[in-house]
């Protein structure tokens, strides 16, 4: 079984006979990770519940971070939740590798299928499973979202993420309906990987389980999706996360788990409960991100998206801008082939503006200094 190397492994690689100018403060545009302060109250539940640390957690979780999640959802999505409809997880990440194996392993083709370019998990689940791949190709004639073809009827389990990393997509609710219409038709899971959800500039972005009710699956009959607390409260360190929707899968899932080992600590799971209740410290980080998104806009004079923290810039050959923007601005960024496979990503450069404003404002201004030298 053979892994491909991580992006920022390559990432490494491409820039590691470069040096970058001395006299310029590096910054590090590259991965999702927010770079603002977790909110005191969640830093203070976390304090408070840390004597919590001498019992075992249980892999469901506990009643009360359970009903917090439950209520994000409803408020989010006015979607009402049965408890055999959601089951917490350690983050995302982990349940995004090992729930497509446990699909597959119960699936009778044997086969995957994500968008591409795309998180990394997604394909490392499917080697792990053994399962052969399907490629989603994200092309920016098509707005960068994917197509519903015949040769998904040979598709155990279908992954989408929208809003898209990296590409920054979103998808309107109706185009959702014609995949949990297809997911029907050709009898496939369809996952949709929600983890940008409450980072958006205007519109909030729909869920795939409202698409679901829409076309009138309210069972959420081959319907998942998977959403996390690390975006939206700057607090990827909680590795709070969920994955909801169709019951007959979930349940059977929730027992695989108990054999992951992936019980995230009490005092984490109280902490999160802080965050998912409180919906005044994610506007905050909404605005941030909205002032920034706006500072390319001024800046760079390009179109933003409606959500996600990326920029995703055409460049023309994104390893030699990466590898100059490095060497003459002291800046990383992550080069679209990197994240993707059969040429997919490549000539875009994916830029996560997770700083403050004045940070972001000032890796703006180098990098228009870069593109107009490009």
């Amino acid at each position: 079984m053979e892994f491909e190397k991580y992006p920022f492994e390559k990432l490494n690689e491409l820039l590691e006979d470069l040096e970058p100018p001395p006299d310029l403060p590096p910054f590090t545009l590259t991965i999702g990770e927010p770079q603002f302060e977790t909110p005191e109250p969640i830093q203070e539940e976390l304090k408070r519940r840390s004597s919590l640390l001498n019992r075992y957690p249980k892999t469901a979780g506990e009643p009360i971070l359970r009903d917090a999640v439950a209520g994000f959802v409803e408020r989010r999505f006015d979607i009402q939740l049965e408890p055999p409809e959601l089951v917490l997880t350690f983050g995302t990440r982990e349940a995004l590798f090992n729930l497509p194996q446990f699909i597959i392993a119960e699936g009778k083709r044997r086969r995957m299928a994500f968008t591409n370019p795309f998180y990394q998990i997604y394909e490392g689940a499917a080697k792990a499973a053994g399962a052969d791949i399907l490629y989603l190709d994200l092309l920016k004639e098509r707005g960068f979202k994917p197509q519903i073809t015949p040769q998904l009827e040979d598709v155990d389990l279908v992954i989408i993420n929208f809003p898209n990393n990296p590409t920054a997509s979103v998808m309107e609710i109706e185009e959702l309906q014609e995949w949990v219409e297809a997911a029907l038709e050709y009898d496939f899971v369809l996952l949709n990987d929600e983890c940008y959800s409450e980072i958006y500039n205007h519109r909030p972005p729909p869920s795939l389980l409202q698409a679901a009710q829409r076309v009138g699956n309210r069972e959420f009959r081959n319907i998942l999706v998977a959403n996390s607390i690390s975006k939206r409260s700057s607090a990827p360190g909680l590795r709070s996360g969920f994955i909801a929707g169709d019951r007959r899968i979930l349940e059977r899932y929730q027992r695989f788990r108990t054999y992951v080992g992936c019980a995230a600590p009490l005092p984490l799971q109280y902490a999160a409960v802080v965050g998912w209740r409180d919906e005044s410290h994610v506007q905050i980080n909404r605005e941030r991100y909205r002032r920034n998104m706006e500072l390319a806009r001024e800046i760079l004079g390009v179109e933003i998206p409606e959500a996600t923290f990326y920029l995703w810039l055409e460049v023309g050959d994104d390893l030699e801008f990466t590898r100059r923007l490095y060497r003459e601005y002291g800046m990383k960024v992550l080069p679209g082939s990197f994240m993707g496979r059969n040429g997919a990503g490549a000539g875009f450069v994916r830029v996560a503006l997770v700083y403050g404003e004045e940070k972001t404002e000032e890796a703006l201004r180098r990098l228009k200094e870069a593109l107009r030298g490009f």
